[in-house]
């Protein structure tokens, strides 16, 4: 099974840049998408519906091209699910959940707090209501892989400038606490439990040349619960070709 996670920083800017011709190539068998930036609706050209996939889209509704999450997925799922229960969360399209028998892949964006301190304290707020649905999530016995831009690199392996972003946004001990605290309590950071020393990046300003200079962050995760623990079998972060400030995050896991 290959799970490709994925932000676009809007879908249709992307697909511009050929994404949809490299995903084809990829094969996964699921597909996460964050900041669609487009509304379901703005999505009806063949090229946002590859062939042999299933499309489902949770946009935002309180600010139309903002936010928005999606999964492409070549089997049906037996459900899915666009909510997890509140509103200043759903409503700007930071949750999808396909349900597969026992297994739940979940495409997610978490808040960014880069723009000021208001959204920063929202963050926050996103960090301690969705911590115990993780718990519960963990404790269900379902396996969960969980997708998407976090917002929090986890150590100085995730940040090219450690010392200098230790008061930035993405980079608060807080956060990071937060973060790796979910995986002392049982989730497991698929790239890093594959790649202990790895230093690969996942996303990279738009100032200052960073991409070029591989000055990054590792914000990209594919999260999951124990019992897909063994079945992680390669992940790779594709860094090139270049679709968005983010690169595709793609893990291969057993059958």
């Amino acid at each position: 099974m290959r799970i490709v996670s994925f932000n676009a920083n809007g879908i249709r800017s992307a697909a511009t840049k050929g994404f949809f011709d490299w995903f084809a190539a990829q094969q996964p068998d699921v597909l996460c998408v964050q900041e669609m930036k487009a509304q379901a609706e703005q999505l009806g050209d063949a090229m946002f519906a590859p062939a042999g996939y299933q499309r489902h889209i949770r946009d935002a509704t309180t600010k139309k091209g903002y936010s928005g999450v999606a999964i492409y997925t070549r089997r049906a799922p037996d459900e899915v699910r666009t909510g997890l229960g509140w509103d200043a969360f759903d409503e700007e399209g930071r949750y999808i959940e396909a349900r597969y028998g026992n297994l739940s892949v979940v495409s997610m964006y978490l808040p960014s707090g880069s723009s000021g301190e208001e959204r920063q304290q929202f963050k926050f707020k996103v960090m301690d209501w969705i911590a115990p649905i993780f718990a519960d999530w963990l404790a269900s016995g379902r396996d969960y892989v969980l997708c998407g831009d976090w917002n929090i690199v986890r150590s100085r392996l995730d940040i090219k400038n450690w010392t200098s972003n230790q008061k930035n946004s993405g980079c608060l001990p807080e956060e990071r606490a937060w973060l790796n605290g979910l995986c002392e309590r049982g989730w497991t950071d698929a790239y890093r439990h594959l790649k202990p020393e790895g230093e690969d990046y996942s996303w990279w300003s738009q100032r200052g040349a960073a991409r070029a200079k591989n000055v990054g962050w590792r914000i990209d995760y594919q999260m999951v619960t124990p019992g897909l623990r063994d079945r992680l079998k390669h992940c790779v972060i594709h860094g090139e070709p270049k679709f968005s400030d983010h690169a595709p995050v793609v893990v291969d896991y057993a059958d």
